[in-house]
């Protein structure tokens, strides 16, 4: 089975619910009717003014039944979500008033559901920014215990079965921190070890990446990726990691074994840690594009329940395995 089928089969044995924010975005509601029709969920909820979600369907010829609407200015939770929304802002000087009238923001809306465990999973980002869908998530959902930020990873598919898992790997992290602390840094690789096992079901070989190979080059940008290993190390003693390494060093054997002789994840990594944004979201198009890789993510990780982003230039199919993926998560 693909990456994709093997989510969809996972999402289909738990028969969690998902809520998807953006009720009245085109591909959103087909993306839900397949969901529905292909059982991969308990039952699914849109959000927004029933007519309106009603006349995009009607529109595109797609059946609302089996679907659950809902318009969060007229639920009967209102309240009680308000509530609850308002205790978690009144340290930042929110008021009651506007927790009652911010809750009906229909990511907000969705962020609670999940808090709340009306739903299990939540998928956005057709037609809101990554920003947005983070900041209802960060808000309302908030992280893991443990762990002060969330990030994203990609799992990439590739033909290269003699590398990672069969050829498949975690990227992290490749959409939301631009450039990580040290902290940050070992935070994203303890949760991208986390993301291998969920999604490659491999235990993790993780390597933080670099321009150098274990001291082959000095620096600052250096010193941070060698002091987020040691936290990473000394947190989670568990998990078998190893840095600094170059991209070679870390997957192919030989290298590995030349530049980082004794090191029990030079040549075998399946998570692949970068050092900032702008190194991951690189890494991950060029191997896409290039080496002909499929890409599913960004995977948010790090969060206390789950949820992901969409890029708003989706497809139908997109959102559906992206929900089948934060519908697999649900059962961890």
């Amino acid at each position: 089975m693909t990456f994709a089928e093997t989510m969809k089969a996972k999402a289909k044995a738990l028969q969690k619910a998902l809520v998807l924010p953006e009720g009245t975005e085109p591909r959103t509601v087909a993306a839900a009717r397949l969901i529905v029709d292909q059982h991969l969920a308990s039952h699914v909820t849109l959000l927004g003014k029933v007519d309106a979600v009603a006349a995009v369907a009607a529109q595109h010829n797609i059946s609302l039944a089996g679907i659950q609407v809902i318009d969060p200015e007229q639920s009967p939770l209102r309240q009680a979500y308000a509530d609850e929304y308002y205790q978690l802002r009144k340290h930042k000087g929110m008021t009651e008033q506007e927790a009652y009238e911010g809750i009906a923001s229909v990511l907000r809306w969705g962020a609670m559901m999940v808090r709340k465990q009306d739903a299990h999973a939540m998928v956005a980002g057709a037609e809101n920014t990554t920003g947005n869908v983070l900041l209802a998530s960060f808000t309302i959902i908030k992280t893991k215990p443990g762990i002060k930020s969330a990030s994203s990873c990609f799992v990439m598919a590739t033909d290269k079965k003699d590398l990672g898992t069969n050829g498949s790997f975690i990227f992290a992290d490749c959409a939301t921190i631009p450039e990580p602390t040290a902290e940050q840094l070992a935070e994203i690789a303890e949760e991208a070890a986390e993301s291998c096992r969920m999604y490659l079901g491999a235990e993790p070989v993780v390597a933080l990446l670099s321009y150098s190979t274990k001291g082959s080059a000095k620096g600052p940008l250096v010193d941070k990726v060698t002091a987020a290993l040691q936290l990473l190390q000394a947190k989670r003693p568990d998990i078998q990691c190893d840095g600094e390494l170059q991209l070679d060093a870390a997957i192919i054997p030989s290298v590995g074994k030349s530049k980082a002789p004794g090191s029990t994840v030079a040549g075998r990594a399946n998570v692949l840690v970068f050092p900032d944004l702008q190194a991951g979201n690189i890494g991950y198009k060029l191997v896409q594009r290039l080496a002909g890789a499929e890409a599913f993510g960004p995977i948010l990780q790090g969060f206390a329940r789950p949820v992901s982003d969409l890029s708003r230039g989706c497809s139908i199919e997109d959102i559906v395995v992206t929900s089948a993926i934060t519908l697999a998560q649900a059962g961890a």
